[in-house]
């Protein structure tokens, strides 16, 4: 017999509960098309319950996209990450950025919709922009990490004179949310095909 679930677990679960069913309305009504309403309603829970754990629809779409692109709830940021350590401690340039390619590749399988409702929102709301912004600096961030230990790995040259900075912004574009989008999301390429396609795009563009 299974031992009954502690109070911090049943929060756990209930609080899982309402996101999840807030990504499935996110991703099927958009930011403007889904309430509060309709995601305690989904989650079978009170509107107060919704509003006593998150407070607001920003709220919970934030945390949403907190924990989709991490892929947990742990406090733990991106390059600090197994993943990210293993981009960085790769010797190989090229590998390294297939490297870059694969860990985007599972991060966007998991958050590319909930990315696309922010950006879609942020238009019109000046709270969600900043969330927007701020995400895509947190990225730029990353990528420029990646790109200083690819400079590094290298020997100090990449293809045409890019530096860490617009190799950054090269890896920003062709790994984005938005390039994913084009590709897999509205003209039907699979995820593996995406992320081959990303690594040697990263490798043409960057490498000697």
């Amino acid at each position: 017999m299974a031992a009954p679930l502690t109070r911090a677990e049943k929060t756990r679960r209930t609080r899982q509960r309402m996101l999840d069913a807030a990504a499935r309305l996110f991703a099927e009504h958009g930011w403007t098309g889904t309430t509060v309403e309709s995601i305690a309603r989904a989650a079978e829970v009170g509107v107060q319950t919704v509003y006593f754990t998150f407070g607001t629809k920003r709220a919970v779409l934030k945390e949403l996209l907190d924990t989709t692109v991490a892929g947990d709830a742990d406090p733990v940021a991106t390059l600090d990450r197994p993943w990210a350590q293993e981009v960085l401690d790769e010797p190989d340039p090229a590998l390294q950025l297939a490297r870059q390619a694969a860990g985007a590749r599972r991060i966007l399988e998991r958050a590319a919709p909930v990315l696309e409702v922010v950006r879609a929102a942020a238009a019109a709301d000046p709270e969600l922009a900043e969330l927007w912004r701020t995400n895509r600096h947190q990225r730029l961030t990353v990528q420029l990490r990646f790109a200083e230990a690819l400079v590094t790995k290298a020997g100090g040259a990449l293809r045409d004179g890019h530096d860490a900075a617009s190799a950054a912004d090269i890896a920003l574009t062709v790994l984005g949310p938005e390039t994913y989008g084009i590709l897999v999301t509205d003209r039907g390429w699979t995820p593996s095909r995406w992320e081959t396609w990303a690594a040697d795009n990263l490798v043409r563009q960057l490498l000697p």
